[in-house]
């Protein structure tokens, strides 16, 4: 069942608005078309193009070899900016840091250019608790376009607007410096993402303006956009449920080897407070290591984990039955691939039926196991 008008019409944001006070199921109504916000599509078109044409300076070897390195530099400091304080500290609390390791990871946050880290948080844990549904910024649902890129040139889902208000940000609200980054995002961007990586290689590398432009800030906003992209896109789509099948979100070895651990998706849905965001045993996850570190050296502490038996029950309750040790070959043998059958393969995918995603107005939890969102919305659901 999805929480849809009779007509299907939800073109009335009032209309539909009423509609979820009163639903008790949250799904994904097909038939309703999201309105293209032309001047964002155009704006992601021509930092494409642009983007592009730097790459292909990179690969034609006509910037320094020094200017490309700094380029990659830049990239990886911006995505562990994302990866390691927006989403596993900030958004799901994951491990606690010091204020010099905040500052630390909001400057590298803001390099990555995705929102500051007040908004990234906060569309995060929506997308967490109303996962691939309508009420999700980039419900997978709607195709691999629409959850990687799309989302962005459209405008967004009445439910989304609606339970993104009833996000709880208060922890957020009461830091000081989430809440400065937020005040002056756009000063602070055009310092640490643009005039800075552009800069260092004209005047020490003796590079052509237009060639740092197009390297060192086009090329690396996009690969980096795309490379992030990937974990709401890829992740969600091609690979296997072992933790629970009850999920959309997947484990995608290809998506963690190139996002820096991000891609163990289905664990992480199903554990999302977990500071690894993946089994201990998996490879390709050089964020938990870096966290771990921070936690030798004293800036990082509270780490939370599932724990082996809270885990295990997970995957015996739940798990699609492709796990590496508690699965079975009936469901590992329902993997298939373009080319060859190895994790590696982008397109390694179980041929089991994904779930359909509908949830309760309180959606899933950001927290803890048992966490989910009191609201309005429940309270009603509850007295009826």
């Amino acid at each position: 069942m999805t929480a849809v008008s009779e007509n299907g019409n939800l073109n009335n944001t009032t209309k539909l608005n009423s509609l979820l006070i009163n639903s008790k199921y949250i799904g994904t109504d097909y038939s309703y078309k999201h309105e293209i916000v032309w001047k964002n599509a155009i704006g992601y078109l021509i930092l494409h193009l642009l983007g592009l044409w730097g790459v292909g300076l990179m690969v034609t070897g006509n910037i320094g070899l020094k200017s490309c390195l700094w380029t990659i530099l830049h990239m990886y400091a911006g995505s562990t900016g994302v990866t390691v304080g927006a989403h596993r500290l900030f958004t799901h609390k994951s491990f606690k840091a010091t204020p010099l390791l905040k500052v630390f990871l909001l400057c590298l946050q803001t390099i990555a250019g995705q929102n500051s880290t007040f908004i990234w948080v906060r569309d995060h844990r929506l997308h967490h608790r109303y996962s691939d549904t309508d009420a999700d910024p980039h419900n997978s649902k709607r195709g691999f376009f629409f959850c990687h890129i799309g989302w962005l040139m459209m405008k967004k889902h009445p439910y989304v607007i609606e339970l993104g208000r009833r996000i709880d940000m208060s922890d957020l609200q009461a830091d000081k410096m989430i809440m400065f980054q937020k005040k002056y995002y756009y000063y602070l961007y055009f310092m640490v993402a643009f005039l800075i990586p552009v800069f260092v290689p004209i005047y020490f590398f003796n590079e052509h303006w237009l060639s740092s432009f197009l390297v060192c800030y086009c090329a690396r906003y996009i690969l980096q956009l795309n490379l992030t992209w990937l974990v709401n896109s890829a992740a969600h789509m091609y690979g296997t449920r072992p933790y629970d099948r009850k999920l959309q979100p997947v484990e995608s070895w290809f998506v963690s080897c190139i996002s820096l651990g991000e891609g163990w998706h289905n664990y992480h849905h199903a554990f999302p407070w977990d500071y690894k965001a993946a089994e201990e045993s998996m490879h390709f996850n050089s964020n938990a290591t870096l966290i771990r570190f921070f936690e030798r050296i004293g800036l990082a502490y509270d780490l939370k984990t599932a724990s082996p038996d809270m885990m295990r029950n997970r995957i015996l309750r739940s798990g699609d039955g492709t796990h590496y040790v508690l699965g079975n070959d009936e469901a590992k043998s329902a993997v298939s691939a373009i080319g060859p059958l190895h994790p590696l393969n982008p397109t390694y995918n179980s041929t089991l039926k994904s779930p359909d995603a509908i949830l309760k107005p309180e959606g899933l939890p950001l927290f803890h196991e048992n966490d989910v969102l009191i609201s309005d919305v429940t309270k009603t659901n509850i007295a009826e």
